[in-house]
């Protein structure tokens, strides 16, 4: 099932943080595609933002990754995979732990551990329109 968003704007984010969470209820793995300021991290934001995370939301780029915690005390993991330089650190942070501890898993820079990925996961490409702030987000389930 996919979903897409076409010429999203930053007033239009929290209604798509909404609708993405909703449509895919049962998930919990969601991997982030797009170049540089594409806006993922700011989508992570806004998908946090619903599901009520008390703590500040930013990139993991030095961390690899941030462990938030929603107002029901849920932990929520945020991955940024752009400065790794091979699978190996993903193995080295314990990232099947986190994959597979039935939490909600945010991952920027999924292209780069692709083969780490679970079987299943939703995949969310947000692409830049170069002419403008919009976006287009297209999100999909890979089995």
């Amino acid at each position: 099932m996919n979903q897409v968003f076409k010429e999203v704007t930053s007033k239009d984010l929290p209604q798509t943080a909404k609708q993405i969470i909703d449509f895919y209820k049962n998930e919990r793995i969601f991997a982030f595609f797009g170049k540089m300021g594409a806006g993922k991290t700011t989508l992570i934001k806004e998908i946090c933002n619903y599901l009520k995370v008390e703590d500040i939301v930013c990139s993991p780029t030095f961390a690899i990754i941030n462990e938030y915690h929603t107002i029901e005390n849920e932990s929520i993991y945020h991955f940024d995979f752009y400065r790794i330089k091979s699978e190996k650190e993903a193995y080295d942070i314990g990232y099947e732990d986190y994959f597979y501890s039935g939490n909600y898993c945010f991952i920027e820079w999924s292209e780069k551990i692709t083969e780490l990925l679970p079987e299943k996961y939703v995949k969310i490409q947000v692409d830049a329109n170069d002419d403008s702030e919009e976006r287009i987000i297209v999100c999909e389930i890979m089995k």
